[in-house]
C-alpha cells in the first residue's frame, strides 16, 4: 500500500486537501506506456479485465483514474478510451479502465444494471488500485452515463481509497431521470431500444487473445446466463425500491468527495447536474459544475459544438483534490489551483439562432453562478390567458378539448440524443399546429432562462389514465418553432411517482409539469409559445385507450426560470481551450452515419419511424482485432388505435481477427394490449468455422446459441 495526501475520514466530509501542487507531471507531456490486459483478482475467484496506461517516467507511485463500465475495453469504448485515459497518463496520472463484471474479457454475467454485485466489485477493484506499485494510494472514479452512475453510488458508499468524482451525463435518481421512465410515461423510445443493446453487448464473447482456448467455453456459458434487463424494468413501473436503489437522491450526504457534474443542453440527464449541485452543497460536500451545449458526450467530443478541453478540465480536478506531489513548475492552467476559487457553475448560453442553423455548433457564450439555486436567477410566473400572459388561439377563456394525434411528436427527434444531427429535434410548427397552443406576443428585447420551467394547467380527463406532454418553444416571426425543453407528465402520477392513482372522469385536476432544465436565450421579436398535447410519441408510451383532455384555457401559468446578463463577469471568466490530442495510439474508427426516417400511410393511418443510430468500424492495428455493429429501431402505430404501439430493436455485433469471427444478432419486440406489456427477445450467436468444419467449403459461419424470450407484466396504471 502506497499513500500520500490526506486521509479519509469515517464520517463526514473528507477534510481538505493540502493546497494544491505545482508538479510537473500533471502538466508536460509523459511518454505513455499502456499495459493493454490486467487481471484484477476478486474474492470469489472472479476475474476483472482492465487496460492501464501510465506516465513511463513516473519516478514513484502516483495517484489513479479509474472509469469502471460494462462496454468492453478492447471493442466497445476503445476509441474513447484513449482520448480520454491516455491524456490522463500522459498528465501524470495512472489511468484504469475496467470492464464490468460479465462485460468484456471480465469474468462473470451481468444481470442488471447498477447490480449490487457492481458495488460490492468496485470497492475490489479500489482496493486492487491501492496495492499496485504504481499506486499512491488516491484514486479518482470518472464516467459518462453508466460511469457517471456508479460513480455517485460507489462515492454514497464511502470507499477509503476514493479522493473526488467526474461524473458526466449521469443522474441522481433512477426512476424519475433515466432511459426508462419520464414524468411516470414508459419511455418507449429510449426503454426496449437500450435493453437490446446491452442484450447484444453482454452477449459478446471475450477475446481469445486474451483468454486463450478458454474463450468459447466461456462465451457459451455466457450465453446460457444472460438475461434481457426489459423485464425487471417494465415490471417496476412507479418509484420502489429497485428504482431507489443507487440513487443518490436518497441522501445527499452519503456523498463525502468533491463531486464534479457535468452535462449537456442536448442530454436528458442535465437537470441532475443542477440538482446534485443543490444537493451536495447543502450536505456540504465541495461541488463544482459545468453544462454545455453537447449531446450525450464528453465534453471534447462534442456534438454539437463547441468542444472543449475537458481532459484539462478534469486534469486540475484531480490535482486539486490528489496532487501528485512534485517539484514546483508547469503552466498554472494545468494545475488544481483556483479551481475552486472559480465560479462553480458554469453553463454554455445559446444565442437565438434560425432552426436547423446550428447542427455542428451552437452559437453562445459561457456564463456562470456561483451557486445554485443561483442569486441571479428570477422565477418570473407568467399567466397563460390575460393581457399580461400568452394568448390562446382562440381568443377568450373557456375550454379545450385535446384530443391529440397519436402520432404527435416525431419533430422532438430521439429522447437520448447522442449527438447524430438524425437525432435532433426539428422544426415544431406542425406539432404545435396539432396541439393546443399559448404564445406570447413578440419580446421587445432578448430573455435569458436558466433553470427548470414549469407549466401550470387545469384539466379534465374522461378517463382513468390519461398523460400531458408539455412543450416550450422560440417561435420566429416566419413560423418556425424551436423545441427549448420539454416535460412529461403521467397524470396517474400527479402526485408522486411512488404510489400513482387513477383519475376520477369529469373532475377537474391542477397539476404542474416540471420541463426539464435548460439554458436558452429567445431572441427580440421571436415568441414564447406553451404546446399542450395529450400524447408524444415515440417518447412516451400511449394510455391504454383514446383519450379526451379538457383543458381549462383560461387557468394556468408558466414559470421561467429568468437570468439577467452579466456582462463584465462574463468577460472575466476563464476560457476554456480546445480538445486535446492524445498519445499516439493503434486504435482507429470509421464512422458509420446514423439515420431517421418517418413514414405515415395516409391510407391506413400507421405511421412508422425508423431510426439507425450512429455507429463504426473499430479496428485495433496492434493486434488486428476489428467490431463491426449494426443497429435499428423502428416504432409503429396507427392512428386511433393506442393499442397498436409497437416498438422493434434489432442488434448486430461482429467481431473478428485473422480467420476468427464471430457474430451476435438480437431482436427486440415490445407491445401492449389494455391490460398487459408483451416483450419478445431473440438472441442467436454464430462463429466461423473453416476446414472439415466448414464442409470443406473454406470457411462458413454456424450457430452456435439461439433463445427466445417472452414475457408478459400487467400494466400498472402506465
Amino acid at each position: 500500500m502506497r499513500t500520500t495526501g490526506t486521509s479519509p475520514s469515517s464520517g463526514g466530509t473528507r477534510p481538505a486537501p493540502a493546497p494544491a501542487h505545482r508538479d510537473p507531471s500533471a502538466r508536460r507531456d509523459h511518454p505513455v506506456r499502456v499495459l493493454r490486459h490486467v487481471w484484477i483478482p476478486l474474492e470469489d475467484g472472479t476475474r476483472l479485465a482492465a487496460r492501464v496506461w501510465l506516465p513511463a517516467d513516473a519516478t514513484g507511485p502516483v495517484p489513479a483514474v479509474l472509469e469502471y463500465i460494462p462496454y468492453r475495453k478492447n471493442d466497445g469504448t476503445a476509441p474513447r478510451d484513449v482520448t480520454l485515459h491516455g491524456q490522463f497518463a500522459r498528465a501524470g496520472y495512472a489511468a484504469v479502465r475496467v470492464d464490468c463484471r460479465g462485460s468484456g474479457d471480465s469474468d462473470g454475467v451481468m444481470l442488471d444494471e447498477y447490480h449490487p454485485t457492481e458495488l460490492a466489485d468496485a470497492f475490489e477493484v479500489l482496493a486492487w488500485i491501492e496495492e499496485q506499485e504504481w499506486s499512491d494510494g488516491q484514486v479518482a472514479i470518472i464516467g459518462k452515463a453508466w460511469g457517471g452512475f456508479n460513480g455517485l453510488r460507489i462515492a454514497a458508499l464511502d470507499p477509503p481509497q476514493l479522493r473526488c468524482v467526474v461524473t458526466v451525463c449521469s443522474t441522481d435518481d433512477r426512476y424519475a431521470d433515466d432511459v426508462h421512465y419520464a414524468g411516470g410515461s414508459l419511455l418507449a423510445s429510449e426503454m426496449l431500444p437500450f435493453a437490446a443493446t446491452m442484450l447484444a453487448c453482454n452477449a459478446r464473447p471475450g477475446d481469445p487473445a486474451v483468454l486463450g482456448d478458454s474463450w468459447r467455453a466461456k462465451w457459451l456459458e455466457r450465453l446460457e446466463n444472460t438475461v434481457p434487463y426489459a423485464e425487471e424494468w417494465v415490471s417496476h413501473q412507479r418509484r420502489d425500491a429497485y428504482w431507489a436503489h443507487g440513487s443518490v437522491c436518497e441522501d445527499y450526504s452519503a456523498i463525502k468527495v468533491p463531486v464534479y457534474a457535468v452535462g449537456g443542453w442536448l442530454d436528458p440527464h442535465r437537470g441532475a447536474v443542477l440538482r446534485l449541485m443543490e444537493g451536495l452543497d447543502a450536505a456540504g460536500v465541495p461541488v463544482k459544475a459545468m453544462i454545455g451545449p453537447w449531446a450525450h458526450t464528453y465534453p471534447h467530443q462534442a456534438e454539437p459544438g463547441p468542444a472543449m478541453d475537458f481532459q484539462g478540465e478534469c486534469v486540475r480536478w484531480f490535482a486539486h483534490w490528489m496532487g501528485p506531489d512534485g517539484p514546483d513548475g508547469g503552466e498554472d492552467t494545468d494545475t488544481g489551483e483556483g479551481i475552486m476559487d472559480e465560479p462553480r457553475l458554469r453553463v454554455w448560453m445559446p444565442d437565438p439562432v434560425p432552426v436547423g442553423s446550428d447542427r455542428e455548433t451552437r452559437p453562445g457564450r459561457w456564463v456562470a453562478e456561483p451557486s445554485w439555486p443561483a442569486p441571479g436567477v428570477e422565477h418570473r410566473r407568467i399567466p397563460l390567458a390575460g393581457p399580461d400572459g400568452l394568448t390562446r388561439p382562440d381568443g377568450g377563456p373557456g375550454t379545450a378539448v385535446l384530443r391529440s394525434p397519436l402520432a404527435l411528436g416525431a419533430a422532438s427527434g430521439d429522447f437520448l440524443k447522442s449527438g447524430d444531427v438524425p437525432g435532433r429535434d426539428t422544426d415544431q410548427a406542425a406539432d404545435d399546429g396539432r396541439s393546443y397552443t399559448f404564445t406570447g406576443p413578440p419580446l421587445p428585447e432578448r430573455l435569458e432562462i436558466l433553470g427548470a420551467p414549469e407549466v401550470t394547467l387545469r384539466v379534465t380527463s374522461d378517463s382513468a389514465q390519461a398523460q400531458l406532454a408539455v412543450r416550450l418553444c422560440e417561435v420566429a416571426p416566419d413560423g418556425s418553432s424551436r423545441l427549448v425543453t420539454t416535460g412529461l407528465l403521467n397524470l396517474t402520477h400527479r402526485d408522486g411517482h411512488a404510489e400513482p392513482g387513477p383519475l376520477e372522469p369529469g373532475r377537474a385536476y391542477e397539476v404542474t409539469v416540471p420541463l426539464f432544465a435548460t439554458g436558452h436565450a429567445f431572441g427580440a421579436g421571436n415568441r414564447v409559445r406553451v404546446a399542450v398535447s395529450a400524447s408524444l410519441w415515440p417518447w412516451a408510451w400511449p394510455s391504454p385507450e383514446e383519450v379526451a383532455l379538457t383543458l381549462d384555457t383560461g387557468y394556468g401559468e408558466l414559470t421561467l426560470p429568468v437570468r439577467e446578463p452579466r456582462p463584465d463577469e462574463e468577460a472575466a471568466l476563464r476560457p476554456y481551450g480546445p480538445p486535446r490530442e492524445g498519445p499516439p495510439h493503434s486504435v482507429w474508427l470509421t464512422p458509420i452515419p446514423g439515420e431517421r426516417r418517418v413514414e405515415y400511410d395516409a391510407e391506413t393511418g400507421e405511421q412508422v419511424i425508423t431510426t439507425t443510430p450512429a455507429d463504426g468500424v473499430m479496428t485495433d492495428h496492434a493486434d488486428g482485432l476489428t467490431r463491426g455493429g449494426e443497429a435499428l429501431d423502428r416504432f409503429r402505430l396507427v392512428e386511433g388505435d393506442p393499442l397498436s404501439a409497437t416498438v422493434e430493436s434489432e442488434r448486430e455485433e461482429t467481431l473478428s481477427r485473422g480467420e476468427w469471427a464471430v457474430r451476435v444478432h438480437t431482436r427486440s419486440r415490445m407491445t401492449a394490449d389494455a391490460h398487459e406489456f408483451c416483450v419478445v427477445n431473440h438472441l442467436a450467436a454464430y462463429e466461423t468455422v473453416t476446414g472439415t468444419e466448414a464442409d470443406g467449403e473454406g470457411a462458413a459461419e454456424r450457430e452456435v446459441f439461439a433463445r427466445t424470450w417472452t414475457f408478459s407484466v400487467p400494466r400498472d396504471q402506465v
